[in-house]
Parts: structure tokens; C-alpha cells; sequence
């Protein structure tokens, strides 16, 4: 086995045991453990450090921590086009992630833009939510679509202040544009979606969905396609427990029909695919009436054939295949090596995959983001429970080649280790911080140049040149580089 990966065991599925994210809370534990950042000088400290572990090629957003702003954490990280040739970013920023009713409400939106092809990047501004807890109901999960006419749109989760199943998880789809390569922005709108049996059976509850990766123009005739996680209402089944590793939840696809015609944000036109009872679902082993697949990632083949990768609580990723643009899929199974070879292994954590050719082209050539290892055992570290902050490194690489004819048609290379840090956390002061290397990323292809944008330990926000070593024979095995 690859040296990266020898610490690494297969013991049991994440699923047989409760999981909780690392988001912390603003009291002041009474033993507040070794990886406490009690003061905003302490986290300064961390910095300069910490900045350039993970080796990356540019530096998007250091956070400020001490100015008013709520900026200590960062994920959901998405780098796009501009229609002006601009790079262009959107994530979700705030204090921590707020993920139960006693953290902090400040999640917002936040956008910034390069001109220089990200070399630096403009402050960032918030398009929507407070920009500190009591200014107004959080907003979450912002992706964008541009039209052939220059439109910009970022589409959001709006909070109304209404729980179903996680505080960050439940909202309105809110839509906002620009027409001016994001200097001015128009008011949101709410943005139709499709009710689910699994959303809340009362109409006022909004659901709760999920849309991590940014659409990209796959679907038919070009339109932007995406897949999305959409959580089960837990007045529809309730969690055994309450847990992001066995709450129920279940992968669809949705359309943008009209984007190009750069309507209103209401008048959006989305069609949705593989919904209701036709979702893609994964058991979880300890409670197999909840499926829990997550986090569609998806890919083009370059027979045409769409190849999707989605997180599951089985201890690897799930894959499906749809050969009519994304209308329909394959049912998911187990992420393998090839045909016939072993798992790869990966607890309940965002796993990615990106075509180095370019998002949309189909070049055959694909890098898969995974852990390793699936949760139980990790450098020695074993959580009691496993939870999905502190078993969320190191991150590994597996290079992906099409395989015409094959059951599994993208194969992988062994993996390889990407990055990792030196077990320090970071985040707001007065709280454990964040140790995870959480890859909820974006991928960008311009001039042939290859870029992840990520977020590290969701508080920096960096980017990294994926180059054609990664395809290479590695000379010395476990090299991240």
C-alpha cells in the first residue's frame, strides 16, 4: 500500500456510529482541550504559519477575525468565469458554521473578484445575510450561473428563521444578478423549486437543499446542470439519531431551462430529475431504512455520458451514470479502484471530482479528492464518536482515467497525498476551532492551467495548480508533490 495511506485502517462504517461537525459553540468548555484559540492575538499568531501549509499557488482570503466582520469561517468556496474575463468568487462565510440553534446566525454571502487570474483578489463583499449575528436571517450555499448575455447570477439559501432538519440546511431559494460584472446587485427574489414527499408535508416549512458544486453546462442543448442534495423532513422520518451520518437525505439533478434568456430571478425556469421515490439513495449499514448520499459532483465522458460521484456514510464514495444528459441514472454502487479492484475508502466528507480538461470538456482525464481511510482509524486518533471535523484529513489525490468499455468507466491510480497540516486549528476565538480539510472546492481550467480553489480547515480560502505531474509515475510515493 502507497505510504500515504498506510495509517490509514478499514475497521467499520461510519453510519454504525453518531457524527457531529466541528462547528463549536461560544461557551467556554471547562477543560477547553489543546487545540483552543482563546484570543483573537492567539489566532494572528496562527497565521503566518498555517498560511502556506498546504502549499498553495494563491491566497484568496486570509480572515481578519478583530474588524466587526464575522469571517472566521469559510467554505462552500466556488471560483468562476466572469463574463468579463475576470475570475470571479462566491462562498458562505461567518463566524463558525452554523449548524445548531447556539451558534451564532451570521452566515452570509460573500463575493470577491481577480483580475489578474487570482493572483490578487478584491475585499470581499456580502450580497446577502448579516454581516454579524442580529443583523438579519443567515444565508447560505450561494452558487453562480452567467448567461450568454453577461448576466450574473448567485442563487442562495435564505433562512426564515424556521428549523426542519439542521439550522443551515432549511430555506428558500433566494436568486439576486448583476449586469454590471458584479459592481451593483439587484434585490433577491424567491426562485420557484419543486416540493419532494420528503420535504415537510406543511408548505410554509422550506425545504432543505443543498446545491455544492456549481452548475455547470452539461445538461441538454448546453444548459447548466447540477446535482443536489435534498434532506429528508424530519416530520417526514425522523433521525435515528440526529446525526449528519444517518439523517436521511438523497441525491436529484435539476436543469436551468432559461438562464441564457436572462430573465428574472423568479422567472427562472428549473426542471428537476430523479426525484421522490427515484432519488439516488445509499443505506446506511446501521440504520438501513435512511439512505444518506450527499454531494453529487459530476463529470462529462468522452463518450457523452455524464459519471457522477457523490459522499455516502459506507465508508467509500457511491457513483452513478446517466447516458441521456442527466435525465436519468444508474442506481449508485461503490467507488472502486477499477473493475474488480478494492474501495476507495472515504468517510462522510465532500469528495470531489474535477476534468483537468476543463469542466465541461469531456478530456477523459478526472482528480478525485478523498481522506483515505474511512473515519475509524486515522494517525492513531480515534474520536469517540467519529465526527466529521477531526477525521477530515489528510487529503489525497487519485489521478482518473476513462476507460472505454468498462463496468466503472473512470479508473483510478492509487491515491496520493495532496496536502495535510501539522494538527493545528484554526477558527473563531474562543472556540476549538476547525481541523478539517474539507474540500468544499471549485475547480477552474483557463489557459490550460488547471486550479482548485479550496478552503483550509474552512477558514482560509487558497488555490492550487493541479499539474500533469499528478498523471505521472510517482518517483517517490507518497510525495505530495
Amino acid at each position: 500500500m502507497n505510504p500515504a495511506l498506510a495509517f490509514c485502517a478499514a475497521a467499520a462504517f461510519l453510519c454504525s456510529v453518531p457524527c457531529a461537525p466541528a462547528a463549536p459553540t461560544n461557551a467556554t468548555p471547562a477543560d477547553p482541550g489543546p487545540h483552543f484559540i482563546a484570543t483573537p492575538a492567539q489566532l494572528k499568531a496562527l497565521i503566518p504559519a498555517q498560511l502556506r501549509i498546504t502549499k498553495p499557488d494563491y491566497v484568496v482570503y486570509v480572515p481578519q477575525g478583530d474588524e466587526g466582520l464575522s469571517d472566521t469561517g469559510n467554505e462552500h468556496f466556488l471560483v468562476f468565469d466572469g463574463p468579463d474575463g475576470s475570475l470571479m468568487a462566491v462562498w458562505t462565510q461567518s463566524s463558525v458554521e452554523n449548524f445548531s440553534p447556539d451558534t451564532p446566525p451570521d452566515q452570509h454571502i460573500a463575493f470577491s473578484q481577480s483580475k489578474d487570474e487570482g493572483k490578487t483578489w478584491l475585499k470581499p463583499r456580502i450580497l446577502a445575510g448579516p454581516k454579524r449575528a442580529g443583523d438579519g436571517p443567515m444565508a447560505s450555499w450561494a452558487y453562480p450561473l452567467v448567461s450568454k448575455k453577461g448576466r450574473i447570477y448567485v442563487l442562495y439559501s435564505q433562512s426564515i428563521g424556521k428549523t426542519d432538519c439542521f439550522v443551515h440546511h432549511t430555506g428558500w431559494l433566494h436568486g439576486i444578478y448583476s449586469d454590471d460584472n458584479g459592481a451593483t446587485w439587484s434585490k433577491p427574489q424567491n426562485v420557484p423549486v419543486a416540493r419532494s414527499i420528503n420535504d415537510n408535508p406543511d408548505p410554509t416549512m422550506p425545504p432543505n437543499m443543498l446545491c455544492w458544486q456549481k452548475p455547470l453546462r452539461l445538461g441538454k442543448d448546453g444548459k447548466y446542470f447540477a446535482g443536489f442534495t435534498r434532506w429528508t423532513s424530519f416530520d417526514v422520518k425522523k433521525p435515528s439519531p440526529k446525526s449528519l451520518g444517518t439523517a436521511d437525505s438523497r441525491v436529484e439533478f435539476m436543469r436551468f431551462e432559461n438562464v441564457d434568456d436572462s430573465p428574472e430571478p423568479r422567472d427562472l425556469k428549473i426542471s428537476w430529475f430523479m426525484s421522490n421515490e427515484k432519488a439516488l439513495a445509499v443505506p446506511c449499514s446501521a440504520y438501513p431504512e435512511n439512505s444518506v448520499c450527499q454531494e453529487p459532483s459530476i463529470v462529462k465522458l468522452p463518450d457523452g455520458r455524464l459519471f457522477c460521484v457523490m459522499r455516502t456514510s459506507a465508508s467509500s464514495p457511491f457513483w452513478s451514470v446517466s447516458s441521456d444528459t442527466g435525465e436519468t441514472w444508474t442506481p449508485p454502487r461503490r467507488l472502486l479502484r477499477k473493475d474488480g479492484g478494492e474501495p476507495l475508502l472515504h468517510p462522510v466528507s465532500p469528495c470531489p471530482i474535477y476534468d483537468v480538461g476543463g469542466n465541461e470538456a469531456g478530456s477523459g482525464r478526472y482528480v478525485l479528492f478523498i481522506h483515505g481511510h474511512d473515519n475509524t482509524t486515522y494517525t492513531g486518533y480515534k474520536p469517540k464518536p467519529p465526527v466529521t471535523g477531526s477525521n477530515r484529513r489528510p487529503m489525497l489525490l487519485a489521478p482518473g482515467r476513462f476507460q472505454a468499455g468498462a463496468d466503472q468507466p473512470v479508473w483510478f491510480d492509487e491515491p496520493r497525498l495532496f496536502m495535510d497540516h501539522d494538527n493545528t486549528s484554526l477558527g473563531k476565538p474562543g472556540t476549538s476551532g476547525r481541523m478539517d480539510l474539507s474540500f468544499y472546492s471549485s475547480f477552474t481550467v483557463r489557459d490550460g492551467r488547471a486550479v482548485l480553489w479550496y478552503p483550509d480547515r474552512k477558514f482560509f480560502l487558497l488555490g492550487r495548480i493541479i499539474g500533469g505531474e499528478w498523471f505521472e509515475p510517482a518517483a517517490n510515493p507518497g510525495s505530495a508533490r
